[in-house]
């Protein structure tokens, strides 16, 4: 019996949240940076989610790595993934430094956002690579319309 996380549904709900809230987090929002802040914990939770999710997959296929198993065309969306796993978690980090840094006051603010601006950035591009590499999976999700 499969649980409610791994259903098509909620891999759906939990990848366009994410998608929305990493939309919304790259818009410039002059002064006050609640609603970066906001929406970048969202993603967080949602990026957090996709990967809990994926758990297993990645668990397989790293072993499956680390033995040497891989074809190359998984090897490529593995690399990618930890990629864009590194990557957003460096954003992820720095960004909740970065609020630190603003809320207390710290003059580390600004190297911090620097990072986080800079790795944000890259793991756009590593999202597209992403979804460009799942494309047949994403697009199973969807039932097709039979043409009679």
């Amino acid at each position: 019996m499969k649980s409610a996380l791994s259903s098509k549904s909620t891999k759906i709900i939990v990848d366009v949240c994410m998608i929305v809230f990493l939309v919304l987090s790259f818009v410039r929002w002059e002064g006050d940076p609640t609603f970066h802040f906001v929406v970048g914990a969202g993603c967080t939770l949602f990026f957090a989610a996709h990967v809990f999710i994926h758990r297993k997959w990645i668990k397989a296929v790293t072993k499956s790595c680390m033995a040497g198993k891989l074809n190359k065309s998984l090897k490529w969306k593995y690399v990618i993934d930890m990629l864009l796993l590194v990557m957003w978690g460096i954003a992820i980090a720095t960004g909740f430094l970065a609020i630190g840094s603003y809320v207390g006051g710290i003059d580390w603010m600004f190297v911090f956002s620097r990072i986080h601006g800079i790795t944000s950035r890259i793991g756009l591009v590593l999202i597209v690579i992403h979804v460009i590499q799942h494309w047949p999976q994403i697009k199973s999700y969807f039932p097709r319309k039979k043409v009679a």
